[in-house]
């Protein structure tokens, strides 16, 4: 697709619709995937794809229509035209931004696409014998992707903008078994296309094989409330999941419950928690420079000093609310339209060393990982994937994996200390109304917590 003739092709098939706002969205993309289960290599191989969809908006209804094949754009515009027609009967709200004109290239240090398949293979057998020779280790699980995106967007308000993205990802599982026991260790590594980010994690991998068996033997916890410190990357997936989610302005607009507990302005902590979404923070996988409707990425506080802020929103949702897009509408491809999503969500550090947080604890417990979980608007229950006693300000023994269960509101009230190493977590993915797994990333410190509950004997 040359730069020239797609924007001309794009801006010809935008004009003479009847129809208060058409975008048109182009993508051409390669994915590499391999997979292991245990000593089977599963899949390995390359696909490409191009498409894109038209997006129509008409008196407060939207068409939408996706396609494989660039010929007659006008006509698919048409199309996306009538089927607004068909539903829109009221006024339409859709935030006004700036056009902009803009070619986004993608920067790798190590690009994935410069490297052989057989190559990544290589690395990624070697990760698989490693845990497949670990003793009591019954079956491994290995996930790797990496793929190459260019899309080209345009509206009927002037936009014309060329983005291209390189993303990769790798997911290990070591699962270990002995007298009917069952455990199993994960590990999540990505990038914004930096292949090296992958490299080099033979003691990672080793140590997740033995930690996998070790749990085989290790007590389970006593139920009850304990103070916790989670680590950067449990934290982050509080953060993410308990209270991301809950900031994503469609979710808030349609749910009367979320709304009353949701108020700007209402404090959720102390002066301390701050809480950010943006992918306008740099070199992380869910950076970019603009979102899927134009929009340029900004960096949200979702809670300042404790204080509700903010939230995220499309321009749709921002017209809703009466407030600012904040530039997180993402389609995960061109088969669905965008949706708020989140970005790179993190807790801010603060001032307290990890030593001094345990220094204070008699006995608590360290919850480290993330194994699993749900969340049902303010409630949450998540699995750490790797725990430990704390006594007398020190790291005791081995647990195993631990469940924490509370509110939301509660929970980041009940945050009395934050640490001083924020860590970013861009492993995984996030899901929501069908598109996953999408880009992202979520991180914070360590962070201590009064009264949490924990599932156990």
């Amino acid at each position: 697709m040359p730069n020239g003739k797609t924007q001309d092709l794009l801006t010809s098939a935008l004009k003479g619709h009847d129809a208060e706002y058409v975008e048109i969205r182009l993508e051409e993309s390669s994915l590499t995937r391999i997979t292991y289960r245990g000593k089977h290599l599963e899949e390995i191989g390359k696909t490409s794809s191009l498409g894109g969809n038209v997006r129509a908006l008409v008196k407060g209804g939207w068409g939408f229509v996706s396609f494989n094949n660039i010929k007659n754009l006008h006509n698919k515009v048409e199309l996306a035209v009538k089927q607004a027609k068909l539903i829109g009967k009221e006024e339409s709200k859709f935030s006004p931004t700036q056009p902009m004109l803009d070619r986004v290239t993608a920067e790798a240090k190590k690009s994935p696409m410069n490297i052989p398949l057989a190559t990544k293979k290589e690395l990624l057998d070697e990760y698989n014998d490693l845990i497949m020779s670990t003793p009591k280790i019954q079956t491994s699980t290995i996930g790797y992707h990496d793929s190459q995106k260019k899309v080209c967007f345009a509206n009927s308000e002037g936009t014309y903008i060329e983005q291209n993205r390189i993303d990769v990802g790798l997911r290990l599982a070591a699962i270990a078994t002995a007298d009917g026991q069952v455990q199993q260790v994960g590990l999540s590594i990505g990038s914004l296309g930096d292949f090296s980010a992958i490299e080099g994690l033979q003691p990672k991998v080793k140590d997740l094989a033995h930690r996998a068996v070790n749990l085989l033997s290790a007590p389970q916890a006593k139920g009850g409330e304990y103070t916790v410190i989670l680590d950067p990357i449990l934290a982050g997936v509080f953060a993410h999941e308990a209270f991301g989610h809950l900031s994503e302005a469609d979710h808030v607009h349609e749910n009367k419950r979320l709304q009353e507990l949701m108020v700007l302005g209402r404090k959720f902590g102390s002066k301390h928690l701050n809480i950010v979404d943006g992918a306008a923070v740099p070199g992380l996988r869910g950076s970019y420079k603009y979102d899927d409707e134009g929009v340029p990425a900004t960096k949200t506080y979702l809670i300042r000093e404790g204080i509700l802020e903010s939230r995220l929103h499309s321009r749709e949702t921002a017209a809703m609310m009466r407030e600012k897009p904040t530039g997180n509408a993402r389609a995960i491809n061109y088969r669905y339209p965008p949706i708020v999503r989140m970005t790179n969500t993190f807790i801010e550090p603060g001032k307290v060393s990890f030593e001094d947080m345990l220094s204070e604890i008699n006995e608590g417990i360290y919850a480290k990982d993330w194994y699993g979980g749900t969340t049902s608007l303010e409630m949450f229950t998540f699995s750490a994937g790797e725990a430990y006693m704390i006594r007398s300000g020190k790291i005791a023994e081995l647990l195993r994996p631990i469940v924490l269960s509370g509110n939301v509101f509660t929970t980041l009230a009940n945050i009395n200390a934050i640490g001083n190493d924020l860590d970013m977590n861009q492993g995984g993915g996030c899901g929501k109304a069908g598109q996953s797994p999408l880009p992202v990333s979520n991180g914070s410190p360590h962070i201590r917590i009064r009264h949490c509950l924990v599932g156990g004997s």
